[in-house]
């Protein structure tokens, strides 16, 4: 049974159990939603990532609903993520919880979630992915490179990129197919945070990627 959450009467929580463990769902309902944009969070935190709060709170505004989906690890309070292979399971086991909500889903996630999403998109069926600061490979080996997750979604893809990302900076993704934007966050790290020396503050910051994420959508969806 969905559960209101202390503090945002809009945000309901849900746990979903998975062969992995419980997950759980954290919805920010749209009034009048067109659109679910489901996301999840990174290796190193959970969904309370800033990029993630910034999206939960703006765009349901645009009639797209988000849910924030925390993989069982994160559940159980463990702090270190298991393999990508368990990562994938718990995220499938979850997705017939999203497809309750009757929207077309655009799959998302940060890090290690973006990593999650491309992965799984086309089998189950996402309309459209959203990578948040996608590892394209570990800081300092760009040798090891994860492209072939990013380039196989088979559907439209947003990379939102920090420009100071050691996991891979805007101007290392190179040729990317015409149904794959990018987008850069000046300064940005790959939690997109600001040095001090940047002529831009966190809420700027933030403000590009919301502004990208509810640009992009509509063309995404066609």
């Amino acid at each position: 049974m969905a559960a209101k959450e202390k503090g945002t009467p809009e945000a309901t929580a849900e746990t979903v159990p998975t062969p992995a463990g419980d997950a759980r769902i954290t919805w920010h309902h749209a009034p009048s939603p067109h659109t679910l944009l489901a996301a999840s969070h990174g290796a190193g935190g959970g969904i309370e990532a800033r990029d993630l709060r910034a999206l939960a709170a703006a765009l349901p505004g645009c009639g797209v609903s988000v849910a924030l989906v925390e993989q069982p690890w994160r559940v159980a309070g463990k702090k270190i993520a298991p393999a990508p292979s368990t990562l994938d399971t718990g995220w499938r086991a979850v997705w017939p919880a999203l497809e309750k909500a009757g929207l077309p889903i655009v799959a998302g996630g940060r890090s290690a979630g973006a990593r999650v999403a491309c992965r799984t998109a086309r089998e189950l069926g996402a309309k459209a992915v959203l990578a948040l600061s996608f590892p394209l490979h570990p800081p300092g080996k760009p040798e090891r490179s994860r492209a072939g997750e990013l380039l196989a979604t088979g559907v439209p893809t947003l990379i939102v990129q920090g420009g100071r990302d050691p996991f891979g900076r805007p101007e290392e993704f190179l040729e990317l197919p015409a149904d794959m934007e990018l987008v850069e966050v000046a300064y940005g790290d790959h939690g997109f945070g600001l040095p001090k020396s940047a002529d831009l503050d966190e809420p700027a910051a933030l403000a590009v990627i919301t502004g990208a994420v509810a640009d992009w959508l509509p063309r995404a969806l066609g």
